[in-house]
Formats: structure tokens, C-alpha cells, sequence
């Protein structure tokens, strides 16, 4: 079974390499859930020769004050023995460094090139990989080292600064901390210790290790707290020997270092009963164990973490769309599909499948229908208007049985009315459809991937919607001149019996324009003109359904399909204008989902393998 912690390492590089963070999002994190290592110390408390004892490479910059001015995320990987050591780093990528005097200046370069040559601190890491038969496989975070007070050239705010940058690290559950204080100062006194026992109060993921041991003062020694009495952990305390200034000068080798170490350990009587378990290379071994252990343990919440967002991942990027084509058939074809889709949705609101359709039928069952009731041809079959009209019709020559001229001339009065009600259905459903429109285009997601296609899709329907409104105005309004033009002819034959019937017909010819006579076909034609309007109230619904809904459904694109069909390349690329911002968002997206589908792979074959 490969090594967890390696899988772990190669998570992490892929992690860094991607920014997956959690800066740019509000999904969780791999980075975060990934079990790791944080070395805290106070200034001068020995934590960066620490560091160099478990690698066995000097390669950290040293001097005075702070010198540790950026996070240094440091992955270690080991290699077959006879192996070439190297180191690279996550801001450089393909260069090897095999000189670690050069690993030394370019972290001080890069942590110059985000911070400047000044004291101050930048919480942006520097991620370095150290690969050697000579080291564990680890990874340890170099924290900047707390301090009490500010010195010249650095901001009142650096002692808070480096100390909620160190709590950012070390107060996630998965972070296990290397808590480092010199033996020869009260561990009451511990910046290490303190800032610890505040994010972990029961040291249950807490290390501790004492540097300097070799340099306390003559009858001291540091037994108590490597065995816990003076500060308790959950883990057994470690003691380590690091290099003097004066071995550093003269450039003993890690090598010897850590025999000099040992032989420390071994032969000082205070310490000889302590020997197996204290050391650096213990130290990194104790480490690497016990990062393995937790990394074993995190597995199933591992597993639930990448599970959970490859679902969050999915479901953002099927909202955001799907990228745009870079061909222009390609283009041509995510347009249509767009737009089809979009005309599936305006079909699924005039078939009921949305909401939105009904309004339609409620312009038929009781727009219209009233506006009908509401025409005041009481007025227009006043006594005066009919004697007026059929007197008119007659002209010089009165009517010798029935005022067929006159009739005629009421009955158009009257239907011509009729043509406002009709218009304002006509009217009517051209607003709903043209708010369907509106609802779908607003509904249809990948429209909102791309601004200028909306409008232009918006656009084309309303445009097509405006020439079937007149279509079907002249459709609907040529049903109300049919009726004017051509009289049913049943009517007129009733009326020669109905005028025998009503009175003598030697009668003066004056006595035919009485009241009771004009009374008579008022009513006559009051009963036509409602016998048409019966028929209009079911004729007019079918020429606006046939002329404007049939027709937005089965061609409300068709004349921006046509003019699409001659556009090129370019032209349709501007079609696709989406947001720069939604682009980068979705290419973002697609390399953190294929990061955790690997993490996922990898995950689950170790989980396998156990």
C-alpha cells in the first residue's frame, strides 16, 4: 500500500497548484481536511533548527529577529537509498534544486518578492517539496515565529498579526502542532505552550519539544518536563540538540550533527534513561508515524468531504453551462440548442405544463365576453337613430314592405362595434404571450450565461409575436366584416309575415315609421346583431388561437433561425458573449472537480486496500 502520508503530499501539491484554499469559495476545502503539521515557537526558540535536523539538509535562512517571514508549507518525500536529493518549489515548478545553499536564498528572494526587503510578515505561503533517501515522509508548515514586542520597521500590529497567523493554522482540528520551547526558559513562559493550550486545552494533538537542553545552566536539567511533570501532554515530550552558532559557522553536516546529538543523549546520566526517545531523527520518525495514524483515521470523513463536493462541484457547474465552443459550427449549435431550449420551456407555458397558458383561456371565458355584454347597442337601436337610419335608406322612395336598406344599414352600425372587443383579444393575448416570453427566457438558465443572445432571442420573439398579433387582427377583424357584409338571409325572409302580421298592409305609407313599427325592428335587428355576437364569441377565440398561439408555437424562432443559418463565425461568437468572470468561474470549478475525482480515486483505493 503506498505511503498515506505521500498520497497526502501529492493531494496537497495538487491543492497548491490549483489555489484550492477555500480564498475564492465557500465550498470546503481538500487543503483544510488534509491532516498536517504546524511547527510554532517563539523567536530564537531553535524551531527553524529543528526543522533542518528532521530534513538533515541546511537550507532555512537564518539571522537575527524575524527571519521566518511567510508560512512555509514544507512537504518531505523519501527516496530509495543511492537517490539523488533535490528540492522544488510550488512557485517554480520544474526547476530542481540540488544546491540547498540556492533553496536558502530563493526562499529569502521570495519571501522579499511578496513582502518586500522590509520586517514585515505576508500569511501567503511558500509551498517547498524535498525529496531524499535521508527524510521521512512528512509535512511540516514553518510558522513565523511569535514575538512579544515590535522592533524598528515593523508595524504596531506585527505581534497580533503573526499571532492570529499562527492560530489560523493550528485552530483547525486537523492541524497537529509542533509545539517548540528552549529548555532553558520557564515553560510557564512558552509562546509555544500558551498559544497551544488555547486551541488545544487537553493536548490531544499537541507535541511538544525542547530545544537547547545542551545549554541550560550547570545543575539544571530538563527531566522534568521531558517527562512530563512539568507540563503535561497526551504525548510523550521530545529533546533535541540542535547545531551551535559555532558548528553553523564552520559547517558541520547535518550528518554529524545528528551523531553528536545522539551521543549527547547517551551518554549525559540525566538523560541516558531517555536516550531511545529523544533526538531529531526520532522526532521525525515519531512524526511521520503519527501523521500516518491521523491520516488513517480522517479516511472516511476524507471520503464524505470529496463525495459531498463532487456533488456541490456538479450541480454549480450544470447552472453555470457548458463552455462555448471555439469552432463555428460549434457555436452555431450551442445557439440552437440554447434557443430550443428555450422554446421547449414557452411551450411548456401555453400547454400547462408551467403556469402562465390559463390567462389565455380567461381572455376568452371572461375578457371577451364582457367587453361584448358591455357594447351599448341600446343606444345605437334608440327610436331616433332607427327612424333616422331607416328614413335615411329610403331616401326619396319609402320602403313598400320591409326597410331592407335600413336593416342593413343598422345592423352594420351596430356589428361594427363589435371590432373593439375583438381588437382588445387580439391585444390581450399578444401581451400574454409576449409575458410568456419574458417568464421563459428569464427561466431558461443558459440564457443567462450570455447577455447579448438573451437580447437578441428576446427580441426575435417579440418581433414574431408583433406579426402574428396583426395577422390575427386582420384574421379576427375580417370575421366581424363577413358578418357585416353578408346578412343571414332566414332573418329577412321572417320579416315580410312579421309585417303582415303587425298590421294592415293598405295602410298609409307614413304610418310604417310609427313607434310601434320602428319599436319592432329595433328588436329585430337588437336579436340579429345578438345572434352574431353568440357566433363571434366562438368564432373569435379560434382565429386568435389559430393565428397567434398555434403560431408561436410552431414558429416563434423561425425567422431568427433563417438570418442565424447566414451568420459566420465572429458574428456568432458575439452571441456567445459570456462574462469573463462566469468563464473563469467555470474553468476554475472543472479543475477542483477533477482534482477531487482523483483525490476520490486515490482515497478510495487506499480505503480499499486496508
Amino acid at each position: 500500500m503506498e505511503n498515506l502520508i505521500q498520497l497526502v503530499n501529492r493531494l496537497q501539491r495538487a491543492c497548491t497548484a490549483l489555489g484550492d484554499h477555500g480564498e475564492e469559495s465557500a465550498l470546503p476545502t481538500l487543503w483544510d481536511a488534509l491532516p498536517s503539521i504546524a511547527v510554532v515557537g517563539g523567536q530564537s526558540s531553535g524551531k527553524s533548527s529543528v526543522l533542518e535536523s528532521i530534513v538533515g539538509k541546511d537550507f532555512l535562512p537564518r539571522g537575527s529577529g524575524i527571519v521566518t517571514r511567510r508560512p512555509l508549507v514544507l512537504q518531505l518525500h523519501r527516496l530509495e537509498q543511492g537517490s539523488r536529493e533535490y528540492a522544488e518549489f510550488g512557485h517554480l515548478p520544474r526547476k530542481k534544486f540540488t544546491d540547498f545553499a540556492a533553496v536558502r536564498k530563493e526562499i529569502a528572494d521570495e519571501t522579499d518578492r511578496e513582502t518586500g526587503r522590509s520586517k514585515q510578515i505576508s500569511s501567503v505561503p511558500i509551498y517547498l517539496s524535498i525529496y531524499s533517501p535521508n527524510v521521512v515522509n512528512l509535512t511540516l508548515i514553518d510558522l513565523p515565529g511569535l514575538t512579544k514586542v515590535a522592533v524598528e520597521g515593523q508595524s504596531d500590529s506585527i505581534v497580533a498579526d503573526i499571532e492570529n497567523m499562527v492560530r489560523a493554522y493550528i485552530e483547525k482540528p486537523n492541524c497537529i502542532i509542533l509545539a517548540v520551547s528552549p529548555a532553558n526558559q520557564d515553560l510557564a513562559t512558552s509562546d509555544a505552550i500558551k498559544i497551544s493550550r488555547e486551541v488545544d486545552p487537553k493536548g490531544e494533538r499537541t507535541f511538544g519539544v525542547l530545544t537547547k537542553i545542551d545549554l541550560m545552566d550547570k545543575g539544571t536539567d530538563a527531566v522534568d518536563m521531558l517527562e512530563g511533570r512539568a507540563y503535561k501532554l497526551q504525548f510523550p515530550w521530545i529533546g533535541v540538540v540542535n547545531r551551535s552558532q559555532a558548528d553553523i559557522n564552520k559547517n558541520v553536516d547535518m550528518i554529524a550533527a545528528r551523531r553528536r546529538e545522539k551521543e549527547y543523549f547517551s551518554s549525559t546520566p540525566e538523560y541516558r534513561h531517555l536516550a531511545s526517545k529523544m533526538g531529531s531523527e526520532h522526532l521525525g520518525k515519531v512524526m511521520s508515524k503519527h501523521l500516518e495514524a491521523v491520516i488513517k483515521s480522517r479516511i472516511p470523513g476524507l471520503q464524505s468531504l470529496i463525495n459531498k463536493t463532487i456533488i456541490e462541484l456538479e450541480s454549480e457547474l450544470s447552472r453555470l453551462g457548458k463552455p462555448i465552443a471555439t469552432d463555428a459550427g460549434g457555436k452555431l449549435y450551442m445557439v440552437m440548442e440554447v434557443c430550443r431550449t428555450f422554446d421547449g420551456i414557452f411551450k411548456e407555458h401555453l400547454d400547462g405544463v408551467r403556469p402562465g397558458g390559463d390567462k389565455i383561456y380567461n381572455v376568452f371565458d371572461n375578457q371577451l365576453p364582457a367587453a361584448l355584454k358591455r357594447l351599448q347597442f341600446d343606444k345605437q337601436l334608440s327610436m331616433d337613430n332607427v327612424r333616422k337610419l331607416i328614413t335615411e335608406a329610403d331616401g326619396y322612395q319609402p320602403h313598400l314592405i320591409a326597410p331592407e336598406q335600413g336593416y342593413r344599414r343598422l345592423i352594420e352600425s351596430s356589428l361594427i362595434s363589435i371590432k373593439g372587443p375583438a381588437e382588445a383579444a387580439v391585444d390581450a393575448v399578444h401581451a400574454i404571450l409576449k409575458d410568456l416570453v419574458h417568464k421563459s427566457i428569464s427561466e431558461t438558465a443558459e440564457l443567462k450565461q450570455y447577455p447579448s443572445l438573451r437580447v437578441e432571442v428576446n427580441g426575435a420573439a417579440v418581433e414574431s409575436l408583433e406579426r402574428m398579433r396583426d395577422e390575427s387582427k386582420k384574421a379576427t377583424l375580417q370575421l366581424v366584416e363577413m358578418e357585416c357584409s353578408y346578412l343571414t338571409v332566414d332573418f329577412f325572409r321572417k320579416l315580410p309575415q312579421d309585417v303582415e302580421k303587425g298590421g294592415n298592409p293598405t295602410h298609409s305609407i307614413f304610418d310604417r315609421y310609427n313607434d310601434s313599427y320602428l319599436r319592432r325592428i329595433g328588436s329585430n335587428v337588437l336579436s340579429y346583431v345578438n345572434m352574431v355576437c353568440a357566433s363571434l364569441r366562438n368564432s373569435i377565440p379560434k382565429s386568435v388561437v389559430y393565428c397567434q398561439v398555434r403560431e408561436a408555437k410552431r414558429s416563434l424562432l423561425d425567422h431568427f433561425f433563417t438570418d442565424l443559418g447566414k451568420k459566420e463565425g465572429r458574428q456568432l461568437g458575439t452571441l456567445l458573449d459570456e462574462d469573463p468572470a462566469i468563464m473563469q468561474r467555470r474553468l476554475s470549478l472543472a479543475k477542483r472537480l477533477e482534482l477531487y475525482r482523483a483525490a476520490q480515486s486515490e482515497i478510495d483505493s487506499v480505503a480499499w486496500s486496508k
